[in-house]
Order: structure tokens, then C-alpha cells, then sequence
């Protein structure tokens, strides 16, 4: 009874270990390949249990397991040159996946998935060093950077699908100048602000003398203007002054003669004038004579007359009783006259005050 418990448990033991090695399961997430002395015998791409021969120590069959999803490798610090010889460091990851398992197995030896992923990764490297060193030092910061990342990718896919993988999409995720490149960078534009602002600056000095040239010539233009009205506004007052005095004063031209000698006889014979030494029968004296129009009785040079001078604006003066009469001796002054300049001739009077002395009787 022993002996048969033990056969029969060995064929039972022998017979899971079989039906153990002749079976494998294949998730969502990947893809089998069934080999058979290292031959692929089929590709199993759907989820599920499935069976092969057993002896997979003898190498009879076997299965590897390969990703069936999207796969990344990213290169990190890669320093590129551009055009103009400066540099960047780039940062760019690529996507991609086991697309024909058969073809990938063949193609990499033993189907290493980090043999495939170096290969990649060296053409993924030259592909960015090539695109970055045909563009300026401003293309991959610019528009032109999405144009890049599309002829990076068409020069990686034709080695990934030599390995039967397809390569969805090629990133590049940072693009930043090296340290050295950075500081010249950032001295050359500090040094363009610079030169822009002395522009501006000089600019706006060369508008600001512009505006104040401007402003000058007009407040010259404005003043000499005003002086010029004043001018013509003084010259056309004095004309009406003295065609208005020239008005009153032809109304009696012996009275306007006898006003003038006034004048003149207090500017001359004042205290702070000069001496003069004249003949008392001097024409400059005939108003002190008892023939001229004040009647005066005085014939002593230096004596005053009658009804002397009491001011700048005050003249003593007679009037006639009639016009054929004799003169009488004065005997009222008139209110508030204002004189003459003195040199005046009589027939032409010159400046004289605005108000008209008016003789009365």
C-alpha cells in the first residue's frame, strides 16, 4: 500500500510539473514570445493562459516576455553646438514601443530591451546634435523649435523601425544656455540696453532743445509783437494828443505864445537853473513889458511878473476882453494846464497835456 501511495504521488508530482511547465500566462501589458531551441515558433500578443511544450530546461520551449506598452528614454545634460558656436544643454525624451515582437528579437541579440534602448538612445543623441548644429543660436528658442523636434524623430525612426519599434513622438523638454554662453548672453544685452537707453536719452535731449528753440522764437515772436502794437498804439495816442492840443491852442495863438513863455521863464529863471545874463529889453522879457498880453508894469530884468508861475501845471494868463481890445492884466489863471515842452514853436505846438487850459474872463 505504501509503495502504490508513493508511485501514484510521484506521477502526480511529475504530472504538475509538466502541466506547470507547459503552461503561460500573458497580461494586458505584455507580449509573448514562444521559442523552441532559440527559434521563434509564434508571437502572442493577446492576454490570456496559454500552453507550450514542456522541457523548458532542455530548452525544448520557451517563452520571453516583452512590453507591449508605450516606453520613454530620456537623455539628460546633453551639450549640443549651434551654428554660430555657442552652446546649449537640451534636455529631450523619446516615446516609444515593441511593435513587431518577431522582427525585435531578431534584431537585438537576445531581445534585450536595454540593448535596443542604447541603440536608440546613441541615434536619438546624433540626431539632436546634427538638427541643433544646422540651426542659429535663437532657433531652438524660438518657433523653429517644433520643426526641430520633427526632423530629430524622422531621423530616429528609421533605425527603431529596423528593430521592429515604432517611435511615437520625440520631446525636447529644456533647452538652456551653458553657464559660460549665459554670462556672455546676458553682458551682451545688458550692454544693447545700455546703448538703447543713451539713444533714447539723446533723443529726447535733441527734442527737448528743439521744443525749447521753439518756445523761445515764439515768446520773441509774441514779445515783439506786443511791442510793436504798443508802439503803433503809443504813436497813433501822441498823434491824437497833438492834433487835440493842436486844436485848442490854434483857438488863440497869442494866449498859446504867452503859455510857452510861461513855461519857458519858469524853467530858465528857477533856483537851481543855470545864471543867465540878458538885456531886460531882450525879446525873451517882452511879456514883463507893459505892452505884452499880462499888462505887466515891470521893466527890471529879473523882476517877476504880475501873476508869476506857481507850477508845473499852473500858468498865469489873461484874457482878452475882446478881440480888437487891449490886453488887460490878468486876473484869473486857468485850472489844472498842463505845460508844453519847451522849444515848441508857436505856429506848431508839440507835446502839451492831454487836458486843454481853458482862459477865462
Amino acid at each position: 500500500m505504501s509503495q502504490r501511495f508513493y508511485a501514484v504521488l510521484i506521477v502526480a508530482v511529475a504530472a504538475l510539473f509538466f502541466i506547470w511547465n507547459s503552461l503561460f500566462v500573458v497580461n494586458e501589458r505584455e507580449q509573448a514570445v514562444v521559442l523552441r531551441f532559440g527559434q521563434i515558433q509564434r508571437v502572442v500578443t493577446e492576454p490570456g493562459l496559454y500552453v507550450k511544450l514542456p522541457f523548458t530546461f532542455a530548452n525544448a520551449d520557451s517563452v520571453q516576455m516583452l512590453p507591449d506598452r508605450l516606453l520613454r528614454s530620456d537623455i539628460i545634460d546633453l551639450e549640443v553646438q549651434v551654428s554660430g558656436g555657442a552652446r546649449y544643454v537640451v534636455d529631450a525624451f523619446m516615446v516609444y514601443r515593441i511593435e513587431d515582437a518577431r522582427k525585435f528579437r531578431n534584431g537585438v541579440q537576445g531581445g534585450s530591451l536595454e540593448v535596443a534602448e542604447q541603440r536608440l538612445l546613441t541615434r536619438f543623441n546624433s540626431a539632436i546634435r546634427a538638427t541643433y548644429g544646422q540651426r542659429s543660436f535663437d532657433a531652438a528658442l524660438s518657433a523653429a523649435r517644433a520643426e526641430m523636434m520633427v526632423e530629430i524623430r524622422d531621423q530616429v525612426r528609421p533605425e527603431a523601425a529596423a528593430l521592429g519599434i515604432s517611435l511615437e513622438d520625440i520631446r525636447i523638454s529644456r533647452t538652456d544656455l551653458t553657464s559660460e554662453v549665459s554670462e556672455n548672453t546676458y553682458s551682451r544685452m545688458a550692454a544693447e540696453r545700455l546703448t538703447e537707453a543713451e539713444r533714447l536719452r539723446a533723443e529726447g535731449q535733441v527734442q527737448a532743445r528743439q521744443i525749447r528753440a521753439t518756445t523761445e522764437r515764439e515768446a520773441s515772436e509774441l514779445v515783439a509783437g506786443a511791442r510793436r502794437d504798443a508802439a503803433v498804439l503809443q504813436g497813433e495816442g501822441q498823434a491824437l494828443r497833438n492834433a487835440t492840443l493842436a486844436g485848442v491852442y490854434g483857438r488863440n495863438q497869442e494866449f498859446f505864445e504867452f503859455y510857452r513863455s510861461m513855461q519857458a521863464y519858469q524853467n530858465a529863471l528857477g533856483t537851481d537853473g543855470p545864471s543867465m545874463v540878458l538885456s531886460p529889453n531882450s525879446d525873451f522879457f517882452r511879456y514883463f513889458k507893459n505892452d505884452g498880453i499880462g499888462g505887466a508894469t515891470s521893466s527890471v530884468a529879473g523882476t517877476a511878473p504880475a501873476a508869476p508861475v506857481q507850477g508845473a501845471g499852473e500858468a498865469a494868463t489873461p484874457a482878452p476882453a475882446a478881440p480888437d481890445a487891449a490886453p488887460a492884466a490878468p486876473n484869473a489863471a486857468p485850472a489844472a494846464a498842463e505845460p508844453a515842452p519847451a522849444g515848441t514853436p508857436a505856429d506848431a505846438p508839440a507835446e502839451a497835456p492831454a487836458a486843454t487850459p481853458t482862459p477865462t474872463q
